[in-house]
């Protein structure tokens, strides 16, 4: 299609009046996208990064993205990274974005979802990289980069191999002014924000420390925010046994960063502070200080529900992925506004707030009736043992295995239970990771058993004339059944492990307990595990206890009010249906119903017992032939007392 005059006079004056508007400022970011068309074999991706300003070259071919340029002020990079891992090796195009921010000599790189750190963030020197510019690209090619675009404008829709920016040197502090003032600068990805006013220290505050001989300590502060109080926003305290530490440098740089959502990246469940530390030694690793870092950080008042914990990112560990960590921090809470953290190496540090799940309300009442209820259970249940593998000797009912494994499961659960908070502070998460595999093996099969306990009962009131499964299928179904998901999920890994629960009225001192971890992962596990087994047990335990009423509701003994109760209460331990309260937990009947289900639940073992205890007793007690019987329910048509 040709061309009308009027869209040259429209591209000539756009052009110019671009330059104008643009001439007297520098840009404070590139970002550049495509789409890189590439095989379905192994994937890499290839940095070769130095410091300069000649320029950046993006290319992509095959198997292979490359960045390869000098535009940092001191990073340095080369490196090869295997993608597949990624899941960009079932695709034939990938869309990918690189973002370049001078101020803070950062650049990063979103593919496959991820985002991928390949210059780390930094304080800036004399001179910054900007204004890259697009040069010439390279010639058509069947695989390479399509679609590439700048800032969201689309450059070349073709496949090209690579996309070259020239840049010049700019003074960063001229930079700095310039981002402050800006107001649609932001140092999101990929995103230029509206503000109503000019944004606080867009760049790094380095501030440069020379530990000589002698050296006893030293304060550093960041700039003052303004606002209400020109109070500080972090302190440092530099100890001396970092001069101790420190063998081929004497100078330590710390460098402060505000707002930047760089490091905000991670689960929803959490949020970093505004303010995030980097305290380094040039050409220096440094760890276990015998006397620790102090960082002070003074933030908003943060509401006494959500915990907090000081954090550090190990660039060592985790170079590509912002990956915040407790190891070697100790948190201390100076009120809402103010958080001390003692750390023992350098890096990163800040402090993450725990949004989700939230603080546990009475959990030192509700632990301590945990702990008795499991005691007690525990004895309940080997007592329960003792009873049903005397009345097996001397009864041919075949309920009685049933019960015995119920019995068992219940045992065990109620030990681990009652173990598992010793074990995660005596053990760690070395012990937590089999005791957590086990606490839930022992969960799935006390639900296993309870669902075993509801199939046998309606065999027993439908099935009359059926003769019962063989006593092999309940063990099967009761006892190597629920190993199954545990061993699997335990072969994936990062499932079981030391697990927090912090109480809401006392956020610093969390309980510990072995069980799944506060991952994605784990929570998976967790909802398809044990959830949906227990809405399937809970469901089919309240069916169950519906048809039996009106099946046997018209019989004799139900006229009388305690056997009644008795066997509804009684079929309901058996059942499972108490642990359905865990799905009505909702204002404003949540601390009643968090306490019922805590009673109940942890109470199971005792009421299992006491229910069998009561049955005895009313059948010796009973005057009605029907209640007085020597069995317990032997035949199917005393059923319900057998199974009540």
């Amino acid at each position: 299609m040709e061309r009308q005059p009027t869209d040259n006079v429209k591209v000539m004056f756009f052009l110019i009046s671009l330059l104008f508007t643009g001439s007297s400022e520098n840009d404070l970011f590139l970002d550049f996208c495509g789409t890189w068309r590439h095989g379905k074999g192994s994937l890499s991706l290839n940095i070769n990064l130095s410091t300069g300003c000649d320029g950046l070259s993006i290319s992509a071919n095959e198997s292979t993205l490359s960045i390869n340029g000098k535009i940092t002020a001191q990073c340095r990079r080369s490196d090869v990274i295997p993608l597949n891992k990624f899941g960009l090796d079932s695709e034939e195009d990938s869309f990918f974005c690189l973002f370049w921010e001078p101020l803070l000599d950062q650049l990063q790189l979103q593919i496959g979802g991820h985002s991928l750190i390949l210059c780390w963030p930094a304080s800036v020197l004399d001179t910054c990289c900007t204004d890259l510019s697009h040069g010439s690209n390279t010639a058509e090619a069947k695989y390479g980069i399509m679609n590439g675009m700048v800032r969201n404008d689309i450059v070349n829709d073709k496949i090209h191999m690579a996309y070259n920016f020239g840049g010049i040197f700019t003074k960063c502090k001229e930079l700095c002014d310039q981002a402050r003032q800006d107001s649609t600068y932001s140092n999101t990805p990929g995103e230029a924000v509206k503000r109503n006013q000019s944004i606080e220290h867009p760049c790094a505050y380095r501030s440069e420390v020379e530990m000589k001989e002698g050296f006893r300590g030293f304060d550093v502060t960041s700039p003052t925010t303004t606002g209400e109080t020109s109070e500080p926003t972090t302190t440092i305290h530099l100890p001396p046994a970092l001069k101790q530490a420190a063998k081929k440098n004497n100078n330590a740089v710390c460098t402060f960063f505000h707002n930047n959502s760089f490091f905000q990246e991670g689960p929803k469940e959490v949020q970093i502070l505004n303010d995030v530390v980097e305290i380094t030694v040039t050409d220096e690793i440094i760890t276990d200080l015998s006397e620790p870092i102090k960082i002070g950080f003074h933030h908003n008042a943060i509401p006494k529900m959500h915990s907090r914990k000081c954090v550090s990112w190990d660039t060592r560990k985790d170079p590509l992925q912002v990956n915040w960590l407790v190891d070697g921090c100790e948190t201390q809470q100076r009120g809402p506004k103010h958080t001390d953290c003692l750390c023992n190496h350098l890096t990163y540090f800040t402090v993450l707030v725990q949004l989700e799940p939230r603080p546990v309300r009475h959990l030192v009442a509700l632990t301590a009736i945990t702990y008795l209820g499991c005691a007690v259970s525990v004895i309940s249940c080997i007592a329960l043992i003792i009873f049903l593998c005397r009345k097996r000797g001397r009864s041919k009912e075949q309920s009685i295995p049933i019960h015995l494994g119920l019995a068992v499961s219940l045992a065990f659960l109620s030990l681990l239970f009652f173990l598992t908070g010793v074990l995660a502070n005596v053990g760690g998460e070395s012990v937590c990771v089999w005791v957590g595999a086990l606490l839930h093996y022992a969960l799935l099969s006390s639900f296993s058993w309870m669902g075993i306990e509801v199939f046998n009962t309606f065999w027993l009131v439908y099935m009359v004339f059926s003769p019962s499964p063989k006593l092999y299928t309940w063990n099967l179904v009761g006892f190597i059944l629920p190993a199954v998901p545990v061993i699997i999920l335990a072969a994936i890994g990062d499932i079981y492990g030391l697990r927090e629960v912090v109480p809401s009225d006392d956020i610093s001192n969390p309980y510990l307990m072995c069980w799944m971890k506060v991952t994605n992962k784990a929570l998976l596990a967790h909802v398809f595990t044990n959830m949906t087994i227990l809405a399937l047990l809970v469901s089919s335990g309240f069916v169950m206890l519906f048809l039996v009423y009106r099946q046997i509701r018209t019989r004799d003994e139900w006229r009388q009010n305690r056997v009644a109760f008795l066997s509804i209460w009684g079929l309901s331990c058996l059942f499972g249906t108490t642990w359905g309260l865990t799905f009505l937990d909702f204002e404003p009947l949540s601390d009643f119903i968090l306490f019922l289900s805590c009673i109940l639940n942890s109470f199971q073992g005792f009421l299992l017992m006491l229910r069998f205890c009561m049955l005895d007793w009313i059948r010796k007690q009973a005057a009605h032939p029907g209640l007085g019987s020597t069995s317990t329910g032997s035949t199917r048509q005393h059923m319900l007392q057998e199974k009540s």
